[in-house]
């Protein structure tokens, strides 16, 4: 381990890492799945993603979203944004329709279906962490939250153009040739 970053940081990281792998484990997917499916087809992880951008942008029947604000919203790329915003409309969870000012860009609505998808996800996700956190005390849970929120906000709006990533250690290439595998 780097002797400039100290232990705390690196649990840190350990945590981070373990709390991603908590939504993509796949007993966790197939229950949200089960509860939200539609005329027997299962849910995409995608679906849902583009499903709480929306909503977290008010586009739950309270104005208009685009793609690229789905995009940003994601950290994605607009071509991919793109495709997964046509899967979700496909599923029925999104309508997208013209803008009058400009025809090139779509504007985005969770349909009756996604709304419906967007209100039972958001209810498992705050129950299951509601029996995590059960034991906790609530001074522990008020501090843990404010925490947590103050952590995302930091990496959401951490520059990740060339001098964000130089400030990690991301902009030296000998280092990162050096962890590459010898056949790649």
């Amino acid at each position: 381990m780097n002797p400039h970053i100290d232990a705390s940081v690196a649990e840190i990281e350990r945590a981070a890492f373990q709390l991603r792998r908590l939504w993509a484990k796949p007993q966790l997917l197939q229950r949200l799945r089960e509860q939200c499916g539609h005329g027997g087809r299962p849910i995409q992880l995608s679906s849902l993603l583009v499903i709480h951008a929306i909503a977290g942008q008010g586009g739950a029947g309270h104005g208009d979203v685009t793609v690229g604000a789905v995009a940003d919203f994601l950290d994605i790329d607009p071509s991919t944004a793109s495709r997964l915003v046509g899967h979700a409309t496909d599923a029925g969870f999104v309508s997208r329709t013209s803008s009058p000012v400009d025809a090139r860009r779509a504007h985005l609505r969770l349909t009756e279906a996604g709304d419906r998808v967007r209100a039972l996800t958001d209810e498992f996700r705050r129950r299951f962490i509601a029996q995590l956190v059960a034991d906790w005390s609530e001074e522990d849970r008020r501090m843990f939250a404010h925490l947590l929120g103050r952590f995302a906000e930091a990496a959401a709006n951490f520059p990740t153009n060339a001098g964000g990533l130089e400030a990690v250690g991301l902009g030296a290439e000998p280092e990162l040739e050096s962890a590459r595998r010898p056949d790649e």
